[in-house]
Formats: structure tokens, C-alpha cells, sequence
């Protein structure tokens, strides 16, 4: 049994922030941003709020999907910028959208956690313990990020991405995943009370991320996680027609595409246009592709994501 993609849809705010206008805030320029990360410009909230955005891609992906509210089980929302504590994003979303026999439940994995959703809607399916199950990313990354550093405001944009599951028949999703705490440090977002905190600034704005540290644990683990993936269903990775990373950085994708020995075409991107949206990514780019007839029925994809914890997974389906 596996949970097959009917529906996607995304959301981004209508203001951008290109590399020209940040020069105006720190020492950079659209060149030296270009190079070393892909990313011309990204979207940035101003009124709206992470769960405004989930709801308006769960939406278009329950339109898109011709799926009723009310016949939606399980709500998974990925997201570590929520603008809520409690209640979850994924019952904000449930109201929003009149889903009323949804189960809905939020998952804090970072970058990572779209993907980790995804996988946890497909095990809920493939247990036969749900039959239709929205899973959305949606994080607002600009609220977290102090807009005088460099190193990490340059990064990062805000949106959301949805995909509609529902039961059939077939080969269940193949999944992977892993976790290494001790290398926690590479990538933080302390909480705003943290005892770690001590000056104002950092009540403000607190995401701190070791660069080189987070290039290299990427290059070196995601090709790891998509070998292993491949190798327990006995396929090669050329049997592979689409990989869809985490749209992080150009380089890393660049660098995991080399290291499989593999067509860069295989790697579709599009932070040229959004930058990082942390979990929003992998499901905004879903829905471009589908929306522009990428996908063929039986098309092999596997999705990718890496981030704080430090975690990774990957998982594998026939479109």
C-alpha cells in the first residue's frame, strides 16, 4: 500500500528581497551571493504568518486534488518557525480548511522534516491505519534570522508546500533516516528564553549555523542516504529519474549530483527564486514540477532532505 501523490500546491508572500537590496543591509552583492549559494532573490512575509501559509497551499492542493476536507484523515505539518507554540500549526491548518475528521500533529525536524512527514503519512498508509493524509512544510525562516549576519541572512526565504496522499494499491514508499546529535552545534535556533541567550540581540534574532561545517555534512551524507535507500530495493541510482533535494545551496546539490556520478538535469532547483524555505522547499518544488506536467505515472523520485539535529532521509516512490 502506498500513500500516491493526488494533489500539491504552495504558497509564497508577494514580497521579494533580491541580492541588490540586501547589499544595502550587509557587505554582499548579488555576484558573490550568485556563486557561492544559487540564490537571486526571496520571498519574505510581511502580514502573514506560518500557519496563514500552510493553509493556502493545503488549499490549492485539496482544489488541485478534487479531495473534500472532510474525507482527510491525518494533517502533518513540518515546520520549526510556527508563529504558535501550541496549538500546532497542523490544527490551525485542520480548522482553516473544515477538515474535521483529521487527526493533525505538527513535526519540528527543520529542513529535514518534510520529509520525515512524508514518511510517517506513508507508514500511517501503509499500516492501512489512514487513507488520506495532507502533508505540508511551511516555515517563515526571515522572522529567525538576524538581518546584520551574513552568513545567514543571505539564506534563507518563507513559504509552503503541500501534497495530498491517498491509498492505493502498490509498492510501499522506501524510506530512510538518521540522526546525529552530537554534531548538534553546526545549526541552532535557541529559543528566545534559553539560558544560553544573554544579549538582546540574540532574544531578536538567534539562527546560528556553522557554514562549512553544514557543507560538508551534507555533501558527504546525502549520497550516503540515497546509496543506502537504492541498494535495500536493489536499484541503481541511473534507475532514478528525478532527485529532489532540499533546496538548501546550489553547490551541495552540485556536489551530491558528482558524487553519484550523475546528470545535474536529474536534480531540479529552484532556490534560484525562493532561497532556503527550511521544510517549505521540497514540496514547493514538487508542485512546480506537477503544475508544469514534469512527472510521468511511474516516474522513480526520490526525495532528500538535511538540516539541524544534525538529521537526513530519503525516501523513494513510483510516481
Amino acid at each position: 500500500m502506498i500513500g500516491r501523490i493526488y494533489g500539491t500546491g504552495s504558497y509564497v508572500p508577494n514580497r521579494i528581497v533580491d541580492n541588490n537590496e540586501l547589499s544595502k543591509y550587509v557587505d554582499t552583492n548579488d555576484t558573490w551571493i550568485r556563486e557561492r549559494t544559487g540564490i537571486a532573490r526571496r520571498h519574505v512575509i510581511e502580514e502573514e504568518t506560518t500557519s496563514f501559509m500552510a493553509v493556502q497551499a493545503a488549499k490549492k492542493a485539496l482544489l488541485q486534488s478534487e479531495v473534500k476536507p472532510e474525507e482527510i484523515d491525518l494533517i502533518l505539518v513540518a515546520t520549526s518557525s510556527s508563529e504558535t507554540i501550541f496549538p500546532c500549526t497542523a490544527c490551525i491548518v485542520q480548522s482553516e480548511i473544515g477538515a474535521v475528521h483529521a487527526v493533525g500533529y505538527d513535526i519540528n525536524a527543520a529542513c529535514t522534516g518534510f520529509v520525515l512527514a512524508f514518511q510517517t503519512a506513508q507508514a500511517y498508509i501503509d499500516a492501512r491505519i489512514y487513507k488520506t493524509a495532507l502533508v505540508i512544510g511551511a516555515d517563515s525562516m526571515t522572522n529567525l534570522v538576524d538581518w546584520t549576519d551574513r552568513s545567514t541572512c543571505i539564506l534563507f526565504g518563507d513559504g509552503a508546500g503541500a501534497v495530498l496522499l491517498r491509498a492505493e494499491e502498490g509498492k510501499p514508499c522506501l524510506m530512510a533516516a538518521h540522526s546525529d546529535g552530537t554534531k548538534a552545534n553546526a545549526l541552532t535556533g535557541m529559543s528566545r528564553h534559553h539560558k544560553a541567550v544573554t544579549s538582546l540581540e540574540d532574544k531578536i534574532t538567534y539562527v546560528h549555523m556553522d557554514g562549512q561545517a553544514v557543507f560538508k555534512f551534507a555533501v558527504r551524507k546525502v549520497p550516503e542516504i540515497i546509496e543506502e535507500l537504492l541498494a535495500d530495493a536493489s536499484l541503481g541510482v541511473e534507475e532514478i529519474d528525478y532527485f529532489i533535494l532540499h533546496q538548501a545551496n546550489k553547490r551541495i546539490i552540485e556536489a551530491v549530483a558528482k558524487r553519484l556520478r550523475l546528470d545535474l538535469t536529474k536534480f531540479p532547483m529552484n532556490l534560484e527564486e525562493y532561497a532556503n524555505t527550511s521544510g517549505a522547499s521540497i514540496p514547493i518544488l514538487l508542485d512546480e514540477m506537477k503544475r508544469n506536467q514534469r512527472f510521468q505515472r511511474g516516474d522513480k523520485v526520490v526525495l532528500a532532505g538535511f538540516g539541524a539535529g544534525l538529521s537526513w532521509a530519503a525516501c523513494m516512490f513510483e510516481w
